[in-house]
């Protein structure tokens, strides 16, 4: 079998099961369509997604339906989208094709490869009309999106690039937050501004250039004393903000982190924690938080390693309502949002990813999201909820619900993600675990096992035992196992 085929498979696998969406990887198309420019901006924007993806013919777009492809149609198919690559784009690129099976359906995939040189973009315009792949649509780069691909493909990250240029280490000092660098390695600072200014080289913060520095965005990002110092970082916050209601009609009190995000990490989380809990008096005044710490910490770690620099004009933003609490960054997600537990990392900066990682402000086992579930579960709240749009990604967490306050979708989202969370332990969830999860007792096993049938009959797990008779005793997987 061709190298590509096992992933083409894998991929129409993933995009059909068990909620039919088009991914990034690959777009379905039930004929072909006789508009050349959109099928070029759709091969444009495939060889500018990593790993590049395929257009797949005999797919229904409205609902997944397969529809019959002929021989005919699949030669006229190849020659056509083999010119448009040919002479539609700003330079020939070769398509690979095959008929393949899928549970007994002939289907066309059309492999479009990554292009090492980008951006990509159409023949007869200029580099800004270039496509991308985003939350499984094709849409256009903004002028932001195509000088970071055009960095990505020299080989530099935005953790890499130049923020500012400095003539003394003093100036460095003046700008970077080093005793806050120095606290969160649990050392103390040198005495010798020569060791500190080396230490920042070697955690790749700044770049010596003679007798003059390059502070990286790398170092600035994470400790600047303040972000507005650096022209390229301006518009780069974190704003918490606290709402009267269920709605951002009235705003009761807004947070900007003004700071690098490891200078103002902890605040931020113990601004959102005073403004989410509820106060308790009993002989001592105590404050009980209304969601788990741990999984605030690692949403907003997330929000920031995750989010695209490229995209201006949008805040990494924390809303808190008085029923959620959402974390918004910008950029699609890149892994689909029904595998953030399980999927391993992938992260836009990943320098920055490893480096949040050393200082402990954040988890590198998967994306953080499955010890942020585990703690949810803990304290018996919903199912976080994740969204992904064209240019930004949202997690909402809810305060806690009991069972029967749930609705049907509530419910089936907490045994799937806690199904994921057990899966990956190596562990299958039954009746036992859901009762555990969803604060039952013994004698409501009945209702654990009416949750477990809904989460089957909608896709999102599959028994391991389906020849036991009596369903108290199925154990459940996720459907991807």
């Amino acid at each position: 079998m061709i190298t590509w085929h096992n992933k083409a498979i894998k991929l129409l696998e993933n995009s059909l099961s068990p909620i039919p969406q088009e991914l990034n990887g690959i777009d379905w198309k039930c004929a072909l369509s006789d508009k050349s420019e959109r099928l070029a901006q759709h091969l444009c924007a495939f060889s500018n997604t990593q790993g590049g993806g395929f257009l797949v013919f005999g797919i229904n777009n409205d609902d997944a339906s397969f529809v019959e492809i002929t021989k005919t149609e699949v030669e006229e198919i190849a020659n056509k989208l083999g010119n448009i690559a040919k002479n539609n784009l700003a330079w020939s690129i070769q398509l690979e094709h095959d008929v393949l099976d899928y549970n007994g359906h002939a289907l066309l995939f059309m492999h479009i490869p990554e292009q090492t040189n980008k951006p990509m973009y159409l023949r007869g315009k200029d580099i800004y009309e270039a496509y991308i792949r985003s939350a499984g649509h094709t849409v256009k780069m903004s002028r932001e999106q195509v000088h970071e691909l055009i960095a990505q493909s020299h080989g530099l990250t935005f953790e890499d690039r130049v923020a500012m240029n400095v003539n003394s280490a003093e100036e460095v000092l003046q700008l970077l937050d080093y005793a806050k660098f120095y606290e969160l390695l649990h050392k103390s600072v040198p005495t010798d501004i020569s060791r500190v200014v080396a230490q920042f080289e070697e955690y790749g913060l700044i770049a010596a250039r003679g007798y003059t520095f390059d502070i990286l965005n790398l170092g600035a990002i994470l400790f600047a004393r303040e972000l507005c110092d650096f022209n390229g970082l301006k518009g780069k916050e974190i704003v918490v903000r606290r709402y009267e209601g269920t709605n951002n009609r009235v705003l009761n009190i807004e947070y900007v982190c003004k700071s690098g995000y490891a200078v103002g990490f902890e605040d931020l989380i113990d601004f959102i924690a005073k403004n989410t809990g509820k106060e308790r008096i009993e002989i001592m005044r105590s404050h009980e938080p209304s969601y788990p710490i741990v999984a605030v910490r690692e949403l907003l770690a997330n929000m920031m390693v995750h989010q695209d620099f490229a995209i201006k004009g949008m805040l990494s933003t924390v809303e808190i309502f008085t029923n959620r609490i959402t974390f918004t960054n910008p950029g699609s997600s890149l892994n689909d949002v029904n595998r953030l537990i399980d999927l391993p990392p992938h992260s836009r900066n990943e320098k920055m990813a490893q480096l949040m990682l050393l200082l402990d402000m954040c988890e590198r086992r998967g994306s953080g999201i499955d010890r942020a579930t585990d703690a949810i579960g803990q304290m018996k709240l919903p199912a976080y909820k994740a969204q992904s749009e064209d240019d930004f990604t949202r997690i909402t967490l809810f305060p806690k619900k009991s069972v029967k306050d749930m609705t049907r979708d509530e419910r089936i989202a907490v045994c799937y993600q806690h199904a994921c969370l057990l899966y990956e332990d190596g562990q299958a969830i039954n009746n036992m675990s859901a009762r555990e999860r969803f604060n039952l007792n013994k004698n409501q096993t009945v209702l654990a096992s009416r949750i477990l049938s809904d989460t089957q009959q909608v896709g999102l797990i599959k028994p391991v035992n389906p020849e036991m008779e009596a369903k108290r005793y199925f154990a459940y997987i996720p459907y991807y196992g």
